[in-house]
């Protein structure tokens, strides 16, 4: 649990006390990881911050800046060691977080792991509600601790164009917001709900959020999609060029509404045909940092398919034996900018692994593309979103009685 801060508002902490409880339904907050690994974070706002710690919880007015470093086991704050974690917030307004995090770059002779070198990349952010660092490893764990409307509107922008119809954005707004609350609801017990990155949905503090985004999480604010009172796995991606995908097929997950339904709204999308070309040697230096121990491919041989015509299963022969992948796992291993998709054939192999393909994204659930030539054509966000889960209603947040997992 997160540590009270005692100089701040009453109603700052009636919102952190309300995000503690993670059956409430009423607790309209979430923790958003923005990292967990960290080299260093700093915070600053404006009219100062107030920061707490575990160990003691009475707040401290800070004027200044506050930079988080890792030390063993504990924090270092502005050069003072710390055990717990630290609990910061402007204390009159949001608060700019800079984030120093390592980047794994290939150094020369990518294809062994060992010789790859480090360097960091910096993240700014400005932020609002509360930020919790905690150790973590050689690092730092980063949760930003907000108002479920304001991180939805944190999370449209990055997720579809703030220049579509009001109705593709308010559909993307519902789909955020009940994703979220579903992984709120399945990881009680962890010290974050969702990750900020596309583990989960990207989310990017303040930035971007502009008019048309508030507008759409204003006009479907409270409103979830849920199956059997409980919000579902409100899955998206870019674009299905065909059939959405059956969750089973990805994620070994049966969900009713889950399942693939025809999607022809997305010829539109630029990532509804692609081609790949990938340097055979850089195919194989991914799947070993994957930590697969392939030696020279001869041959890449997708050999099963789904309902949707995706790619299930791969086999590839090489030099050390043989490989057998799914489909998705392939495109984590090497890369989702470098296999869009797995509805995907294998053109040529020689020099480069050639790759024909069409959409982008698991094909779950809601098609973007797809929304927004629906929303186009004169179709209300809930009309989209039913249609993309089907059997599920649109309902509001603090209809349901708790956010406990379904039966």
């Amino acid at each position: 649990m997160f540590p009270r801060i005692t100089l701040m508002s009453a109603a700052v902490l009636c919102l952190l006390a309300a995000a503690m409880d993670g059956a409430s339904v009423h607790a309209a907050m979430i923790r958003v990881a923005l990292t967990q690994e960290a080299q260093r974070v700093t915070v600053t706002a404006r009219g100062g911050v107030t920061l707490s710690f575990q160990a003691n919880p009475v707040g401290a007015i800070i004027a200044g800046s506050v930079e988080v470093v890792p030390g063993v086991g504990e924090l270092i704050v502005n050069g003072m060691r710390r055990g717990g974690s630290v609990l910061i917030q402007g204390r009159h307004e949001d608060v700019t977080v800079v984030i120093d995090v390592p980047r794994t770059v290939p150094g020369n002779g990518a294809e062994d792991p060992a010789r790859l070198k480090a360097d960091s990349v910096r993240q700014d952010l400005v932020v609002s509600g509360a930020v919790q660092i905690l150790p973590r490893g050689k690092g730092l764990l980063v949760v930003n601790e907000l108002d479920l409307e304001e991180y939805v509107e944190g999370v449209v922008p990055f997720e579809m164009s703030p220049s579509w119809h009001p109705e593709a954005l308010k559909a993307q707004a519902v789909a955020a917001r009940t994703y979220a609350l579903y992984q709120r609801m399945m990881t009680a017990g962890r010290e974050y709900d969702v990750m900020a990155g596309t583990q989960d949905q990207v989310y990017r503090g303040r930035t971007q959020v502009d008019q048309r985004v508030q507008q759409a999480v204003e006009a479907t604010r409270d409103l979830i999609l849920t199956h059997r009172n409980a919000p579902i796995l409100a899955a998206f991606s870019s674009t299905a060029a065909g059939p959405t995908e059956d969750a089973i097929n990805v994620w070994s997950k049966d969900l009713p509404y889950l399942k693939g339904v025809d999607c022809p709204f997305d010829a539109n999308s630029p990532y509804y045909q692609w081609r790949a070309a990938i340097k055979l040697q850089e195919f194989e230096a991914s799947l070993r940092r994957y930590g697969m121990m392939v030696g020279t491919i001869a041959t890449v041989t997708p050999f099963s398919y789904s309902r949707a015509g995706r790619v299930t299963g791969v086999r590839i022969l090489h030099s050390r034996g043989e490989l057998v992948l799914r489909g998705e796992e392939l495109r984590r291993a090497v890369g989702y900018s470098s296999i869009p998709s797995a509805l995907f054939e294998v053109e040529s192999l020689g020099r480069e692994v050639v790759l024909a393909g069409r959409g982008a994204g698991h094909g779950v659930g809601l098609c973007q593309w797809g929304a927004k030539e629906l929303a186009e054509l004169g179709y209300s966000f809930g009309s989209i979103l039913q249609y993309y889960f089907p059997g599920t209603q649109l309902q509001e947040l603090r209809s349901l009685g708790s956010l406990a997992p379904p039966s």
